[in-house]
Order: structure tokens, then C-alpha cells, then sequence
């Protein structure tokens, strides 16, 4: 039942990355990721200082707030102060993880959070943190609860504004013209990302969730550059990254967010591969590769 789980938990971390994500990578603004996944642990601290509760709500809620913020922040330096966007990157996650570190250490008797677990995840503790009725009925783990919640809320905020992200993510000049605010939905996308990275913690640490929002969605985008089958494909390959890296863990006994990760990677550049030179493997194996990765 625990390996059910892990990889129930894992998928879902998984899907939900990458349905944010392949925005992201058609945006150019992958590093962003990289950025709020940092950005956002200032939040997850302050929240449990103010409140002290650990209740999903309110951790989403405060890490939100810091991955809002670390988006106007690097807008702020590009614009404003004239600096490149990836300094403006790099400047703000550095500090707002550096700051949320330091929160962690001066109040490390009141947060319990390990700053291990924050960089790079464990998820085989995931079956471990469950939900129980006053009854004692065992509802599964939280994590199930809480990744399947992001799930609704990315595949409501994706259907609903299918158009609009589209416009915005393809044609921004056009979709200004329009009359659609192309700013609002960058800061909609970044609040997104910014619950997805929290709510996918706990399985890749802040870390190697960000190999999650970019890799799946980059394989997809070798495959097609459909937008619809961006999306579907690239989830696929998010489940058989978590599946595969997950065996491949307990078969070196090794960490499973680290193996999936690695497992992405491998899946990557064996794409990259296979579709650079499909004619040339196609009339060796006489099969019609060009038909396979045509749209």
C-alpha cells in the first residue's frame, strides 16, 4: 500500500508541475521557477510563525505571498533599476532563500521544518503523514489530499483561461491590443507556480521540484508544438518520469526524487536523440518514425 502512495503522490506532483510548467517553458521563463521554489520558503516560516499551524491552507497561502512578491521584485530590478532579467533572478531567489534559512535557524525550537527535507524532498515519508477521523479512521495520506487540490485548482485556472493564456503566452503584443492585461496573467501564472512548488515539496524539496516544472513539459515540446498536446503528452511523461524513477530508486537504493529527476534528464536527451536523427534510425529499423513525431 505504501508503494501505491508514493507513486500516487508522486504523479500527482508531477502532473501538477507540469501543467504550470509547459506555460512556463513557452513563456521563456522557466528560471522563474527556479526563482519562486526558492523565494517561497520565507513565506512557508513566516506563516507558521504568525498562525502556528502547519494546516495546508495557510502554508499555501504564505508561500503564495512570497512567490507574488518575488515576481514584482525581479520586474522591479529589470525595469527600474535597468538590470538583466536573469541577475534579477538570481538576486531575488538568492536572498529570499537565504532569508528564509536564516528564519528557519533563529526559530528553529518553534518551525519544524528540515531544511534538508525543504531543498530536496523525501516522499517514501509521505505514507506516514496521513489523516484520521476522530474515529481513528485512516483517510491516506495528506499529501494526496493536498496535491489533488492544486490538481483541481491548476486544471480550473488552465480550462477556464485557455484562451487567454494562450494569447498572452504566444501573441503578448497582440493580446494587449485586445485589451487583455498581459501583466495580470504572468502574476496569475507565477501564483501558481508558487502553490504548485509548495504543495509539491514534501516529494522534491525546493530544489529538484524545479527539474518537475521544466523537464516533462521540454520533452513534450520536442514532440509536438500543439498546445493542447503539450499539455496531455507532457503530463504522460510526468507519470512515467515519477513511475520509472521511483523503481529506479529501490532498485540502487537511493533517494526517489533524486532518481526521477535523473530519470527525466535520461528520457530528455534520449528524446532529443531520437528525434534529431529519426530519418536516419527509421530506414535502419524500417519504421516510420517522421509519422510518430508528426502532429
Amino acid at each position: 500500500m505504501e508503494i501505491f502512495w508514493i507513486l500516487l503522490v508522486s504523479s500527482l506532483a508531477a502532473v501538477n508541475c507540469t501543467l504550470v510548467g509547459t506555460y512556463l517553458v513557452l513563456r521563456k521563463v522557466t528560471m522563474m521557477a527556479d526563482a519562486i521554489t526558492h523565494a517561497v520558503l520565507p513565506g512557508i516560516v513566516l506563516a507558521f510563525l504568525f498562525t502556528g499551524s502547519k494546516s495546508s491552507l495557510v502554508m499555501l497561502l504564505g508561500a503564495g505571498s512570497t512567490g507574488i512578491l518575488a515576481s514584482l521584485l525581479v520586474a522591479f530590478l529589470h525595469q527600474k533599476v535597468k538590470l538583466q532579467s536573469d541577475a534579477s533572478i538570481g538576486i531575488n531567489f538568492t536572498w529570499l532563500f537565504a532569508l528564509g534559512i536564516v528564519l528557519i535557524s533563529l526559530f528553529s525550537r518553534k518551525v519544524d521544518l528540515d531544511p534538508d527535507c525543504v531543498l530536496y524532498g523525501e516522499v517514501a515519508y509521505v505514507p506516514l503523514n496521513i489523516w484520521q477521523t476522530s474515529s481513528g479512521i485512516n483517510l491516506g495520506p495528506q499529501a494526496v489530499y493536498m496535491l489533488g487540490f492544486m490538481l483541481l485548482l491548476n486544471l480550473a485556472f488552465i480550462l477556464l483561461n485557455y484562451k487567454e493564456l494562450a494569447v498572452t503566452t504566444f501573441d503578448p503584443g497582440f493580446a494587449s491590443v485586445i485589451g487583455i492585461r498581459t501583466h495580470v496573467w504572468h502574476y496569475l501564472l507565477m501564483a501558481a507556480t508558487s502553490f504548485t512548488a509548495v504543495a509539491s515539496f514534501e516529494i522534491a524539496g525546493a530544489i529538484l521540484v524545479v527539474a518537475l516544472f521544466v523537464v516533462p513539459a521540454s520533452i513534450a515540446y520536442l514532440l509536438t508544438q500543439r498546445l493542447s498536446r503539450l499539455l496531455i503528452l507532457g503530463c504522460i511523461i510526468g507519470i512515467v518520469i515519477a513511475v520509472v524513477g521511483y523503481f529506479l530508486a529501490i532498485w540502487l537504493d537511493g533517494s526517489i526524487s533524486g532518481a526521477m529527476v535523473t530519470v527525466a534528464g535520461i528520457l530528455f536527451f534520449a528524446t532529443w536523440i531520437v528525434k534529431k536523427y529519426q530519418h536516419r534510425i527509421s530506414e535502419k529499423l524500417m519504421i516510420p518514425l517522421g509519422k510518430v513525431f508528426h502532429d
